[in-house]
């Protein structure tokens, strides 16, 4: 095969030398129509036309861009990358209203490139081969195909394009995905390299240096590597241990061990064992480099050394790469690696510290804090006092209760203006403060160990929630109360409804009457009606219109003076029970309602946002649970 250089490229793509003139390098000739081609295309249907034939002549090398590409399907064979590509894209669609555009960018790059490379022939492998400046890396690519291909000499860079070397047909997609111009693209020199079963669907990429001054040559050099199946890294015994490549390439690329070749070139400048030393030398910094080393059988990047230049150890690095190729599988073990390394990258932002989540501890705490907020104890007392001065009032002498209504006529601090007076604002505004902080309280709780975005998000849901809630536990308090008063006193009576108008700590509803309370207030009238008969008896005897006996009278007297209080006593300690069970009742409606609006408001949301991390987790550890890295 002729040789062609990025120098001759570079000339034919500027100017043509005229009509079937051929460049100096043979590299490439100008047509009418001003489309190029190397001259060899012209000489393969000349061969064909002398023989009486249109079949092609196998040994040339460039592809005619008019011919149609030959494209395979990729169809990888079976294993676990589709689920985890599949795990990978719903875990970015279920993260983005989570996650920073940035934060997701690797990953659906990583499904990008993923989904172009599936869509590409399965029978090729493209290697590519990287260097430094002078580390040989051309002359090695020229060895490999067994025919100069790619322009070698002392001027620096000497490579400035990529440049590739196709053993079969059918990779023009792949190439076109690397942006390698057509006049780039060649085949290998006929020879045993050629025909090697082996190497067929090899795609054989020469980059240019990676240290070049040119930035275009870094950035391709970038682009390039990101999108080819392996890597072959030439290094030479001075610059083997360059900052710029382990920091920059190996280093980042340390979990793509399986798909990196690592070479030693020129060896033969090196006299004696030095060649052993620095081999050695060399595989201790990819171990720092945190690269496996693929040595007694297990998975990991080759390692050796040759000479491009003398040909040493070519014949076993083109073994190595013949077994490579054949099996087939380098494409789908460098996207498993490029799905690990964006699942490490993501891993700050899905794997949690602990186990986070709302207990049962955490939600009883939070429906106590609730609880104190909108005073269920205290409207529970209340209501317990309530039912007894209910029953004081009914069962009580007359003259005790005309004593009470006396004490309370028009006083400002009365029971029953206390009972109709608002919460004092300074006291709504501590309640308030309650359920700030009862919200703070538990969403630092379901927070705790989690990643900062699913953090802020748990934060956020409960804080939304909780706008309002101090009005919304006001508004279901009053239903509360109303509908248990309802219940218990059967009715829902004019009086009983307004008594539970009041707001949070006010007077609670007005408590029904059992029914034995009849009885009671038929004794305690009998006892009165016995004062009154007894009294009026004796008053008669003392005036002189009844006959004189004061013993009969007074012990009438004395019954219902006596009877009065021992019937109120009794009643008292009658509804004692009822009472207590009824404040307790009205504690719990107060509870449950605080409960159910603190649950709909912001444990709900809290939990669903636990719920959509834990989904997201579990699509992360598919993603991660068949790393062929360890990461």
């Amino acid at each position: 095969m002729t040789a062609v250089t990025d120098e001759d490229h570079g000339k034919g793509t500027g100017k043509g030398k005229g009509d079937g003139e051929v460049e100096p390098g043979g590299a490439g000739v100008g047509r009418e129509d001003g489309r190029w081609d190397d001259g060899l295309i012209a000489r393969r249907a000349a061969a064909a036309a002398a023989r009486g034939t249109d079949a092609p002549v196998p040994v040339l090398a460039p592809a005619d861009d008019d011919a149609e590409p030959q494209v395979e399907a990729y169809a990888p064979a079976g294993g676990p990358l589709p689920t985890r590509l599949d795990a990978l894209r719903e875990l970015v669609g279920l993260s983005r209203a989570r996650l920073d555009r940035d934060t997701l960018a690797e990953a659906g790059r990583v499904l990008d490139e993923a989904a172009a490379r599936q869509r590409l022939s399965s029978r090729h492998t493209v290697i590519a081969v990287a260097g430094a400046t002078g580390s040989g890396k051309s002359t090695l690519f020229n060895a490999l195909a067994g025919a100069p291909i790619s322009d070698t000499g002392l001027r620096r860079p000497t490579t400035s394009q990529p440049i590739a070397c196709s053993w079969t047909d059918g990779a023009a997609g792949l190439l076109d995905r690397l942006a390698v111009p057509g006049r780039l693209r060649r085949r290998p020199h006929p020879g045993p390299g050629a025909s090697d079963e082996a190497l067929q669907g090899l795609v054989l990429v020469d980059l240019p240096d990676h240290d070049s001054a040119a930035t275009e040559h870094r950035d391709q050099v970038d682009r390039v590597l990101a999108l080819v199946d392996a890597v072959i890294w030439v290094v030479d015994p001075e610059k083997y241990a360059d900052a710029a490549l382990h920091e920059r390439y190996l280093r980042p690329l340390a979990g793509h061990a399986e798909v990196t070749f690592v070479v030693l070139n020129q060896t033969d400048r090196l006299p004696g064992e030095a060649a052993d030393l620095v081999l050695d030398d060399l595989r201790r910094l990819l171990d720092e480099d945190g690269i496996a080393l693929g040595e007694h059988g297990e998975p990991g990047a080759t390692v050796m050394s040759l000479s491009a230049l003398t040909g040493d150890g070519v014949p076993e690095l083109r073994e190595m790469i013949g077994r490579f190729v054949s099996d087939r599988t380098a494409a789908t073990r460098r996207l498993s690696a490029d799905v690990d390394a964006a699942a490490a990258r993501l891993r700050r932002v899905y794997v949690a510290e602990g186990r986070p989540g709302l207990g049962e501890r955490a939600r009883e705490e939070f429906t106590d804090r609730l609880a104190e907020a909108v005073g269920a104890a205290a409207a529970g007392q209340a209501a317990e006092r309530e039912w007894r001065r209910n029953a004081s009032r009914a069962c009580g002498t007359p003259w005790l209760r005309l004593w009470r209504w006396y004490e309370n006529r028009g006083l400002p601090g009365s029971l029953d203006r206390m009972g109709q007076a608002l919460t004092p604002p300074e006291e709504e505004l501590t309640a308030r403060q309650r359920v700030e902080q009862a919200v703070r309280i538990v969403a630092d709780d379901a927070a705790d160990g989690l990643p900062g975005p699913w953090a802020q998000a748990v934060r956020e849901a409960a804080f939304t929630g909780a706008r309002g809630l101090p009005e919304a536990l006001d508004e279901l308090a009053v239903k509360a109360g109303t509908s248990g008063a309802a219940k218990r006193g059967g009715g829902t009576e004019t009086g009983q409804g307004k008594g539970t108008a009041d707001r949070l700590g006010g007077r609670p509803p007005k408590p029904p009457r059992p029914k034995w309370w009849p009885a009671a207030v038929l004794a305690q009238a009998s006892m009165t009606l016995l004062q009154i008969f007894g009294g009026l008896w004796l008053v008669g005897q003392i005036i002189g219109v009844l006959e004189p006996g004061l013993v009969t009278p007074a012990l009438i007297m004395l019954a219902g003076v006596v009877g009065g209080p021992l019937v109120e006593w009794a009643c008292a300690a009658a509804i004692r029970g009822p009472a207590r069970r009824y404040g307790q009742d009205a504690e719990r409606r107060l509870r449950e309602a605080a409960a159910g609006c603190g649950r709909a408001r912001v444990l709900d949301p809290v939990a669903a946002e636990l719920v959509r991390y834990r989904e997201v987790r579990e699509r992360y550890v598919t993603v991660t649970e068949f790393s062929t890295t360890g990461r």
